[in-house]
Formats: structure tokens, sequence, C-alpha cells
């Protein structure tokens, strides 16, 4: 989900929704209402019956999923449930099956904020006006901050920071080094993982362009090149990277304050207390 705060309160949603749906349809199984004879001649009663055993189960699991992964969120634990390869990228196809109502409801609004998502850029001449959001955006040279969808780019890449749980890595195969380092939306990575990240990513760079994502490019994926910016040497504080490095160049990039939190640890632990150095 796009949004970095308060994103669990979307699987709460999609908690609470499922459950709804889930009493209306047991309701109407047990009505017991007289069945029209018509449709037992077609079958309709049949059918129905046949639609209910499925969409109650079904609507259950996806009320109890979305609730467990709310909480998960909340927690900043279960980055490892949706089973993501840590080398390839890729989400097995048994994630997919066990955990459907999860997945599909985030690809289907993570497509939909990518390609229909808009936002304010003003104009040569002073005026304002609204844009589809890149997928991805050079915010330094060399230096990307993008979403799943960055490969739509068709760029080749010294190294790629993925910052996902829900989307399999489609750049993989066009970058000549891959870390991922898996969170939740909306979660940002440990100060070590942030310091790992940075580490990594500045010896990319010697590499070619690199990319760091995270769903749609606003949170996580900003957290993190905060810190690469100021590794690099580009600037000395993870705020001047923020407001001077990254807003100019991607103007959707936020910070919630679990981000702020995090960057403020490692700024303490790895610049100021120059730790791991």
């Amino acid at each position: 989900m796009g949004a970095v705060h308060g994103v669990y309160l979307k699987y709460v949603g999609l908690s609470a929704v499922s459950y709804a749906a889930y009493t209306y349809v047991v309701s109407q199984s047990t009505s017991g209402d007289p069945v029209d004879v018509r449709n037992l001649a077609f079958g309709g009663a049949s059918q129905q019956a046949l639609f209910h055993r499925i969409a109650i189960p079904v609507l259950f699991y996806s009320a109890l999923l979305n609730g467990v992964i709310a909480i998960l969120f909340r927690l900043e634990r279960g980055m490892k449930l949706i089973g993501k390869d840590k080398q390839t990228g890729k989400i097995p196809l048994w994630s997919y099956a066990l955990y459907f109502p999860f997945h599909l409801p985030t690809m289907l609004y993570t497509y939909v904020h990518t390609k229909f998502g808009s936002h304010k850029v003003t104009t040569p001449d002073g005026h304002t006006k609204k844009e589809i959001v890149p997928v991805a955006s050079e915010v330094q040279r060399g230096w990307w901050v993008g979403g799943c969808y960055a490969y739509e780019l068709g760029k080749e890449w010294g190294g790629i920071v993925d910052l996902t749980v829900e989307f399999p890595e489609k750049c993989i195969d066009a970058s000549k080094g891959y870390l991922l380092l898996p969170t939740w939306d909306g979660v940002p990575a440990t100060p070590a993982q942030l310091e790992e990240a940075a580490i990594f990513a500045v010896d990319a760079r010697k590499k070619g362009d690199v990319l760091v994502h995270c769903a749609h490019g606003r949170g996580r994926s900003t957290t993190v090149m905060c810190v690469c910016l100021v590794k690099a040497g580009m600037y000395t504080t993870w705020e001047e990277a923020f407001e001077k490095g990254i807003k100019p160049g991607r103007n959707v990039c936020k910070l919630n304050s679990k981000m702020r939190k995090a960057l403020t640890q490692w700024q303490a632990e790895y610049v100021d207390g120059k730790k791991g150095s």
C-alpha cells in the first residue's frame, strides 16, 4: 500500500470487510427461506449452496489472515512469512496460494496506485499541474528512488536495494548486485539494516546507477536513500539528504515517525558515533 502513515489500517479494513461479508453470507445460508421450485428446476438452489460453501470459508480466512497481517505490521514482525527469496527476489507459488487474500488486494491496489496516482508539479512558467507519479525518479545523479514497477524503465543497474515483502523483484536480471531487506509497507529497516544497505549501495554505485525501491517509492525506499546519500558523502545528515537530496527530485517521498526514528538512531550510531567504521 502506498501511504506511509497507518498502512496497517488498510489490512484492518480488509479484515473487517471480509468479516462483514462472511457474516452476511452465513446469515443468508441459514435464513431458512423456502426454496423456489423454479430455481430447483434450473439448478439455481444447488448453485447458491455451492457459492455459500466456497464463500464462507474464503471470507472467514480473508478476515483472519488480514487481521493477523495487520497485527504483524504493528509489531514489525513476521516479514519472512511471505517466503520471498533473499537471493532471487522471487515469491514462491505456495505463498500466492496460501496467502491469496493478502496478495490479490495488495497487487490490485498497487497497480491502480501506480498507473493512476498523480502528484502536482510546477511548470517552468510557474503554473502547477498534475502528472502521473514516475515509477522511479533519479533524485541525484545515479541514485534512483522508485517502486516495484521500476522495471518498466528497462535500465541496467549497478545495484538494487529491494525493501518489499509483497512483490517479486523484476529488475534482478538487469542488475549487477541485489540486496533484499524485506519490510512491511510503512515499516522502516532497522539501523543495522540501513547501514548494510548504505554500504552495499555505495559499492554498487561504482558499477552503475543504483535503484532503491519499495512498493511505490515513497516511504521505505526514501528511508534507505537518505542513509545512502549520507554514506556517499553527499550530505552530512539524513535530514539534509531528505530535504535537499530527495524531495526536490521526487516530491511524493514521505517519512513517518518510525522511519524518522530509525534514521535518527542510524545517524547517532553509525555517523556521529562512528559505529562500524
